[in-house]
């Protein structure tokens, strides 16, 4: 039996993560329909297999995209969860969309926070509840649920966050092909913003290159098109003028694009340290962190949930937060060492293989399978419908094959 699985989300040409691993997660986990949330602002044309879309602010397109994956005859929803990509306050229409569906979902959650407001808390609490299941991508996410949310363990799933399969190889191949030979390649990639904390790795920077004087900061990225519209490139020029006035100019380097999938895995595969110094310590998911661990790097964190969780046991170095000095002496003790940070990195690499796509799109297949044959044969287009229409661990593969489809009249894009 193959399980046709409609996803809902944002899509590229979209730049931000979500778009990014809905895209990927559909080209493994057997999607039949793509049903893309679409900013206002954004105005590229989506590629020729999308047809249609739902503008996140235009209310009448949530209940048109459920009428249309009813007449798909999709077997299960997959619903991409972040406040931000859904239309109403906190992201309140996804329990509208939901609500408005006559098929059994599965909710991936892509941010759990720990101090939500009172709207928040409500939200993503009914929208758990009113699934048949939930992934999230952490132990520690499946925990803040139980413990500020309380959902309970049995409506969840845990599946990590996907990475491309690369090849764990020594740096120094890598380097040539972007301008790198004869350098030690610090790197931190993802789109810009201050939620980032790169200004605290440019602060350590002096330190750094006092101890290892041919270091390189890259920083591999786009600004995101939220605070590109809010902002304009104001942060970046605060990271520019900040690197100037340290006198650091000649090691860091601003990528400022969006690059493919097979350029990322370049520059991973370039460096000898990936950095993640975010301020947030309550991120509870972070793809770049994922990404620098599937290519097999060593890796130096701020200890945010996330980064505290996959980088313990020696996969990786966290260090205290908001501190330019701790930074600098983890980095710098890994770039002098290569042998520390090859084990450090082979181990980051070894935990990151039931991580890439393939391992990731089976749990997803088999989680679909199971809601769609625990799915009642009818039942009205409620939110309850579903709640609790699964149960935990299965091993059995079905769903395969891509078919996208985005919601819009005819014409509209």
């Amino acid at each position: 039996m193959s399980i046709r699985t409609a996803f809902v989300s944002t899509y590229p040409p979209r730049h931000c993560g979500i778009a990014t691993f809905t895209r990927d997660l559909a080209s493994v986990a057997g999607a039949h329909e793509v049903v893309a949330l679409q900013p206002a602002d954004q105005v590229e044309r989506y590629p020729p297999e999308v047809h249609h879309r739902i503008r996140r602010d235009v209310d009448a397109d949530y209940a048109r995209a459920a009428r249309a994956l009813h007449n798909c005859d999709v077997d299960v929803v997959s619903v991409q969860h972040e406040y931000g990509i859904w239309g109403g306050e906190d992201g309140a229409k996804v329990l509208d969309f939901v609500r408005a569906l006559d098929k059994p979902v599965v909710a991936t959650l892509h941010t759990v926070l720990r101090h939500p407001t009172a709207s928040q808390r409500r939200i993503l609490s009914q929208l758990v509840r009113g699934v048949a299941t939930t992934v999230v991508m952490s132990g520690s996410a499946a925990s803040l649920l139980t413990t500020v949310y309380d959902v309970g363990s049995s409506q969840l799933e845990i599946v990590p966050h996907g990475v491309p399969d690369l090849d764990l190889v020594d740096s120094s191949a890598a380097k040539p092909a972007l301008g790198l030979a004869g350098r030690r390649v610090l790197l931190s990639f993802g789109l810009l913003g201050p939620s980032k904390g790169y200004e605290l790795a440019i602060e350590a920077l002096p330190a750094i290159v006092r101890d290892v004087p041919d270091v390189s900061y890259v920083v591999l990225g786009a600004t995101h098109p939220d605070l590109l519209r809010r902002e304009g490139e104001a942060y970046r020029r605060s990271l520019v003028e900040r690197t100037n006035a340290l006198g650091m100019a000649d090691h860091v380097r601003f990528v400022d694009r969006f690059v493919s999938p097979g350029e990322l895995g370049l520059w991973l595969q370039a460096a000898d340290v990936f950095v993640t110094p975010y301020p947030n310590l309550d991120q509870i998911v972070s793809g770049t962190l994922s990404y620098a661990m599937g290519a097999g790097r060593a890796v130096v964190s701020t200890p945010y949930a996330y980064a505290a969780e996959l980088l313990a046991d020696g996969r990786g170095v966290l260090v205290r937060p908001g501190s330019p000095g701790a930074l600098a002496d983890a980095v710098a003790n890994l770039l002098r060492d290569p042998g520390l940070r090859a084990a450090v990195g082979r181990r980051a690499y070894e935990y990151s293989r039931p991580m890439v796509w393939r391992e990731v799109g089976a749990a997803y297949a088999r989680v679909f399978a199971r809601v769609a044959r625990a799915a009642p044969v009818a039942s009205s287009p409620r939110m309850p419908a579903y709640r609790n229409a699964t149960t935990r661990a299965s091993t059995r593969l079905v769903g395969e094959g891509t078919n996208l489809l985005l919601l819009a009249p005819p014409g509209a894009i």
